[in-house]
């Protein structure tokens, strides 16, 4: 039933848009370009939040995570809520995104999202990325474009790898805590075309009382022939990565001394993780147009060990679980675009294809000591299997309007075999599920070198598996299943500007509902349907070009969101941002000197439904000092933290028990602080 409605509606877009037009896919407005770090010029874009990010910005920053590369994509804050082995927390739009659910993240079209993981749904673990292959980011916000579907509704991040380096690089990073990381990347020509290879090492113990102990190994190895648009790639990732870990504590052990700010309630929290992949992309301009194919397969591995009740549930041995899964996926993209001219109208089309099978034998959630494993809460064994069709029409009405109508079509099927918990096979079961998804966009102009845009898009997050099939609670409570896919509606107006010499500026104001906020709780191992939700806010975007070597960037985002309907609990969605402010200064190129300054901003976070516990905001600058020794080799200082604030990474608002306390335990913040002021020097010889 899957095939044959996917057959259905292939057919259909195929019929709406024949192929039979010219090759050129580009866009039909004027481009003005502006030599920068972002590629955001007027013409570019069919939404004022969207656009991308070039690898000279990426080397420029500091980062002190590799998930932070996701922080170019202006409104987006990373942070960790554990050992920097695991996937980071991200914010996006007035959602805590957890570790990645309703952002969708590719690289090179392979998805990162990891749907019905053992720990959190759309889980996006960036660790495997060596950042100094990245060659671009595109990034677009919001359910307005037909080739982005699951996880896609606060926005998506297309990563790019390079297909060729200008130079090789040997670089080796020190810092304080026992940081450590080497890198050795080059390409080389073979045959018709070139080979790339990257290596990476790290290992790194933190500021933390207990040492996190991270142990990282990277590599990847490419073979690329032509350009990104007419040419192919094959590309193959490995990654393994080993760590303890010190996750968020309770306030009250802090303020009582029973612990520092970096200290820890069970020392025994940690984790592991391996991936490993081969993926091929493949660009063909052809006589009706452009061929896009995009194929991967992926094995990973992961075991998460945390404790974050302490002895709330067991007094003697303590609260701690392990989230373990052995995770195979493979897939495919196909999409064809070409030109048309019906009736004196230009028009640019797009149709594709996307197809993900996940096979997870097994995902389980464990209840441990020390570890070892005391017993079972769930696991299962999952099959996972979509399908989406979309197809996209340009159409240039006049010279000052352009539209963009899109389709897709979503189904998923899911097969769940619940072999382990105290309620034995009860969740076993199988659940279909489809959602069809249209989107309109209307760009105005440009005028005086500014253009205007109006979007409007359905889009949807899919529920983890289990929850499809569950109906029994780890107490053996009975429960009704929850809804497969998650249908959210957004809209968007804004505008996109060149007035103003060497700056490109946008605004945008966009609203988001999501029918229901449905969350798989990984810790506790059930499914939650919470309320409907609304969110709306504004984005004021400026990156500036003031001289050939100073850049500034200025990034300002304010969302209000709310649960949408009534409840004597409140009406705040706990975790969801209300601001973020980034402000970036970069100077390239002065004389041997190089460097950046980059300060970012993230507001009070309500932590209860009533707004009644808040957190504090978070502020933190990072800054860079670079200096040329010689023609191929530089020394960079990186500074974390600059002024050693004493913020938060993210705080959390539940009931815990720490030994001596009553029984049914204490209601407090839990929170996870930032790293105190932090020093590292690169030293990078090009060859």
């Amino acid at each position: 039933m899957l095939h044959t409605r996917a057959t259905v509606l292939a057919g259909c877009i195929a019929a709406l848009f024949p192929l039979h037009a010219a090759a050129d896919d580009a866009t039909p407005l004027a481009v003005v370009q502006v030599t920068g770090h972002y590629n955001n010029a007027v013409g570019t874009s069919d939404a004022a939040s969207q656009g991308s990010i070039t690898a000279d910005l990426i080397a420029a920053r500091p980062a002190m995570r590799t998930a932070e590369l996701l922080e170019f994509v202006p409104g987006m804050i990373v942070t960790q809520h554990s050992g920097d082995g695991k996937a980071s927390q991200y914010f996006l739009r007035g959602f805590n995104l957890d570790h990645g659910t309703d952002f969708a993240t590719f690289i090179d079209g392979m998805p990162v999202n990891m749907r019905s993981h053992a720990h959190g749904q759309g889980y996006t673990d960036l660790n495997f990325l060596i950042p100094e292959l990245v060659q671009r980011i595109d990034y677009k916000k919001g359910p307005y474009f037909a080739d982005e579907g699951d996880f896609a509704s606060a926005g998506a991040a297309h990563i790019r790898l390079a297909d060729r380096l200008p130079q090789g690089l040997a670089s080796l990073a020190l810092g304080e805590s026992g940081y450590r990381r080497g890198l050795l990347a080059d390409s080389v020509k073979a045959g018709a075309g070139n080979l790339l290879y990257g290596a990476e090492v790290l290992n790194n113990d933190g500021p933390w009382d207990l040492p996190q102990r991270v142990r990282k190994y990277n590599g990847m190895l490419r073979y690329s022939q032509g350009a990104y648009n007419d040419g192919f790639s094959i590309t193959a990732m490995a990654f393994t990565n080993q760590w303890h870990s010190t996750d968020q504590i309770p306030l009250r052990a802090v303020q009582s001394g029973l612990i520092g700010r970096f200290g820890n309630i069970d020392p025994t929290d940690g984790g592991e993780a391996s991936r490993y992949s081969l993926s091929f992309a493949q660009r063909m301009r052809t006589e009706s147009g452009l061929l896009e194919f995009d194929a991967y397969a992926l094995h990973s591995r992961l075991e998460l060990v945390s404790n974050f009740t302490y002895y709330l549930d067991n007094p003697v041995d303590g609260d701690q679980g392990s989230q373990r899964e052995r995770r195979n996926m493979a897939g495919a993209n196909l999409a064809q675009s070409w030109r048309a001219d019906i009736g004196g109208l230009e028009m640019h089309n797009k149709a594709g294809v996307q197809t993900r099978y996940d096979r997870l034998s097994p995902v389980g959630i464990y209840q441990t000591a020390r570890h070892a494993v005391t017993a079972t809460v769930r696991e299962d064994r999952v099959r996972e299997s979509s399908v989406g069709v979309y197809g996209e029409n340009t159409t240039q009405w006049l010279p000052w309007l352009r539209s963009m109508a899109g389709l897709r079509y979503d189904a998923y099927q899911f097969n769940v075999a619940s072999e382990g918990g105290s309620y034995g096979v009860a969740n076993t079961g199988k659940a279909r599920a489809h959602l069809v998804s249209p989107k309109l966009s209307l760009m105005f102009g440009p005028w005086q070198r500014t253009e205007y845009f109006v979007n409007f898009g359905k889009g949807f997050h899919s529920n983890d598996a289990r929850g499809t099939t569950q109906t029994r609670l780890p107490d053996g409570t009975a429960t009704d299943p929850v809804t497969p896919l998650v249908a959210t509606r957004g809209s968007e107006i804004g505008l996109r500007s060149e007035i103003v010499p060497g700056l490109q500026s946008s605004l945008a104001l966009w609203r988001l509902n999501i029918d229901s906020e449905l969350l798989f709780i990984g810790d506790a191992g059930v499914t939650e349907a919470t309320r409907p939700s609304r969110r709306r806010g504004i984005e004021w975007n400026n990156h500036y070009v003031a001289s050939s070597w100073l850049l500034f960037d200025l990034d300002v985002a304010a969302t209000r969101t709310r649960y949408g309907d009534t409840s004597p609990d409140g009406d705040r969605i706990p975790g969801a941002l209300n601001r973020v402010l980034s402000f970036g200064a970069t100077v390239r190129d002065l004389g041997p000197w190089s460097g950046s300054f980059q300060l970012r901003h993230f507001g009070p976070r309500p932590l209860l439904e009533d707004n009644s516990i808040k957190s504090a905001s978070t502020t933190l600058a990072y800054v860079r000092a670079g200096y040329q020794l010689g023609k191929r080799t530089n020394v960079a200082l990186d500074i974390f933290n600059l002024f050693d604030k004493k913020a938060s990474d993210i705080d959390y608002y539940y009931r815990s028990r720490l030994p001596g306390e009553p029984a049914d335990g204490v209601d407090d913040i839990h929170f996870h602080p930032v790293e105190r002021r932090g020093f590292r020097v690169t030293l990078a010889h090009h060859f």
